[in-house]
């Protein structure tokens, strides 16, 4: 636990303490805020990337908590609102910048006003996954059982999440109004397009390195298989990453209109989401508690939809937030009665598997 978690416990120490030098009390209790919130936000992510990473090489997992939290907490976080912000207001890189440093509230006001693609974007993917998870027929183990089962069936038509998600682009296109419609078309469809994109190829470079592995390949090219499946894993991973914090970021702003304090908040969440992450891994917690992942998909379902919703109305943070942990702990509560229930091996023959 202090080797997984150790490095987030100093870096939370590390953030309350520049803000506690550079803003006060005040500031500080803000970063403890938006940490919390970050973290209930994404809870659900954590256990997404997790099912994730257990198929990816260790040193790809170890990039993912160092490189990707870079790439998370000032890429995602920071460096991509500026870019949809210029992208928006029609504003050159610098000026965005400039306005982030030196107006921060009027910087906050831009990002709002560019909600409707940034909602669009996000919503789209996040409901990919979802759709992609319920409507997969080949699933052996059921959660909501009549639910899941009726939506595996339907699944079994060819291309049905991606019909499902056009036909949300286009009824999140009519809740805007003429001059918002076309943005939000543009950006639900390249939300789309980038889930799609991804997802196709790191399942041709999974496949890729599995018929390499059986064919006894070279250890050249189970290397190039092994390194090409985990770029695009790892671009998934980040584009996931991307969608989760995108309402956090937003909602940062309503909480403070410092920068710094935002990131310092937002990353100090990432970066336990992150550990988290890992420690679902290396313990294997997701094969002891079955429906984790079932409940994790169904928050992101409903975080989707709720996204959708978010184009036209607003929708309180806390809303969302109360949503992914109601779904993660009953799916939980289910796991740990599941784990009753199942039987056990009797000592002898777990003597004998040891042995063996």
């Amino acid at each position: 636990m202090i080797r997984q978690f150790g490095p987030a416990a100093i870096l939370t120490v590390i953030a309350f303490a520049v803000a506690l030098i550079f803003g006060g009390p005040q500031d500080l209790a803000i970063v403890a805020i938006l940490s919390v919130l970050e973290i209930s936000l994404s809870f659900d992510n954590a256990v997404v990337n997790a099912k994730v990473l257990q198929r990816m090489h260790p040193i790809w997992q170890q990039l993912f908590l160092t490189v990707g939290i870079l790439i998370a907490v000032f890429g995602m976080r920071l460096v991509l609102p500026v870019f949809i912000v210029a992208v928006t207001a029609h504003l050159s890189i610098p000026d965005v910048i400039n306005l982030a440093t030196n107006n921060a509230t009027e910087y906050g006001h831009k990002l709002d006003a560019a909600k409707e693609a940034i909602y669009a974007f996000g919503g789209t993917f996040l409901l990919m996954i979802f759709l992609d998870f319920v409507f997969d027929e080949e699933r052996e183990i059921l959660w909501l059982t009549p639910v899941e089962r009726g939506l595996a069936k339907i699944g079994k038509l060819d291309q049905l999440s991606v019909v499902v998600a056009l036909g949300a682009i286009f009824f999140m296109s009519g809740l805007t109004d003429a001059a918002k419609s076309r943005t939000v078309l543009i950006a639900g469809l390249i939300g789309l397009g980038a889930y799609l994109v991804v997802n196709a190829l790191d399942n041709l470079f999974e496949a890729s390195m599995d018929d390499e592995a059986d064919a006894s390949a070279s250890s050249a090219k189970m290397t190039g298989a092994v390194f090409k499946a985990g770029v695009f894993t790892f671009l998934y991973l980040e584009i996931l990453d991307a969608s989760f914090s995108f309402d956090g970021v937003i909602g940062a702003f309503a909480i403070s209109n410092k920068v710094l304090v935002i990131a310092l908040g937002l990353g100090v969440g990432a970066f336990w989401i992150r550990s988290l992450t890992l420690y679902l891994v290396r313990k294997g917690t997701l094969s002891e508690y079955v429906y984790l992942e079932h409940g994790a998909h169904w928050a992101i379902g409903v975080l989707a939809v709720i996204m959708i919703f978010q184009v036209q109305y607003e929708v309180p943070e806390v809303v969302t937030g109360l949503t992914g942990v109601a779904f993660i702990g009953l799916a939980l509560i289910s796991s740990l009665n599941e784990r009753r229930q199942r039987p056990t091996e009797p000592e002898d023959d777990r003597e004998l598997v040891a042995q063996g």
